[in-house]
Formats: C-alpha cells, structure tokens, sequence
C-alpha cells in the first residue's frame, strides 16, 4: 500500500520527524509493505454491490498487526478511576491510578475501575489502524490518543485511514481519510488536544 494523504494535527508529523525519525520510517515500511491485493477476498452481499469482490477490513488489520509486530509495536492499556462526581474526576483525572481510587473513595463515592487500550504503541508514539465504521475514528481521536497523550504515556497520536478511493472498495460504512480531515478542520485549530498525524492510504 502507499500513503497518499497526511495531515498534522498540532505539529504531529513536525514532531516525529524531528524527535523521531526512525518510528516515522518504520510506519512508512509497514504501509509499503502491506499488498491489498491479498485482501481482496469479500464478496459483496449488498444491493448497490452484489457480487462484487471487496477489500476485507480483517484481512488488512491482521497484515498490519503482523508487520507492526515485526518492528516490535506493540498493544498498551492504560487504567483509571471514574466516578459520579464531575469535581472529583477533573482533581484526580491527571493523578495515578491508585491515587485516584483512594482519593474519589476518601470523599464517599464509589470509584470505577476503567482503561482505555490502544493496539500499537512504542516509544512514547500510538498507532491505531482503522478500518471501522466512522465511529471507532471518532472514538480513537477524541477520546483514545487524548487519554493517552493526557496521562503522559505518548506524544503523538497516529490514525491511518483508507482513502475514499479505497474505502468504496470495502463495505459500506468504514471511514474515510477526507471525511474525517473534515471532522478535524471544522472542530477548530486545538481540537483535539493532541499532536496526531492522519494518514490516508490506498492500494
């Protein structure tokens, strides 16, 4: 595969190639080594599309776990403690774990234990390979990089998303690059909060 877009969120992209150009270069192996072709394995069960073979979400997730692997990327989960009460959680949010418990259970409520996981991680730089329906996008931007970036375990944010080109080759309702480059722009210079790279991609 090849990447054909990349957009940088809060000097993202300016980060990596200055702080860290050896995990830039590895993520641009891995696109390259992808072969999509491999992937086109679906055949289409929807009106607008019966018949047709499809790139295969699952196929193109397990060949980019594989190459990432290789390069020693690996998953990361990060836990902490929720609870009821809006103040309690804004004093404890930036806190670890085990203090956060202790504090939200000190003033009478009830602490929940909950994390976030991210799929690939190393050296302080999360990756997250999205094939999903537009959702999980949202979900990985606005909720999963930022808590990772907040908690201080990275410094950029990675998302590599299919090109409209190649997302009308898939099954209907898998994101895509220029849809959520849109989402990003109309939210505003600073939001999300933290540095990521977007990266479009086709075969």
């Amino acid at each position: 595969m090849k990447i054909v877009e990349k957009y940088s969120h809060l000097n993202g992209l300016e980060y990596l190639l200055v702080h860290k150009p050896d995990l830039w270069k590895e993520i641009e192996n891995v696109i390259q080594k992808v072969d999509a072709e491999t992937c086109k394995t679906k055949v289409s069960n929807e009106k607008s599309m019966k018949g047709l073979l499809l790139y295969s979400p699952i196929q193109m997730n397990d060949l980019f776990k594989k190459e990432l692997k290789k390069y020693l990327w690996e998953e990361s989960r990060v836990s902490y403690w929720v609870t009821k009460n809006e103040k309690l959680i804004r004093q404890t949010l930036a806190k670890q774990p085990d203090i956060q418990k202790q504090e939200i259970e000190a003033q009478g409520e009830i602490a929940i234990r909950s994390y976030n996981q991210t799929d690939f991680v190393k050296n302080r730089v999360a990756i997250e390979v999205q094939f999903g329906k537009y959702a999980f996008v949202a979900y990985d931007l606005f909720v999963k990089h930022l808590a990772f970036y907040i908690g201080d375990h990275i410094d950029v944010g990675i998302e590599i998303l299919p090109m409209k080109t190649l997302q009308s080759q898939m099954s209907t309702g898998p994101s895509y690059y220029e849809g959520e480059l849109y989402n990003i722009v109309r939210q505003g210079r600073g939001v999300p909060a933290v540095p990521l790279v977007v990266i479009g991609i086709e075969p």
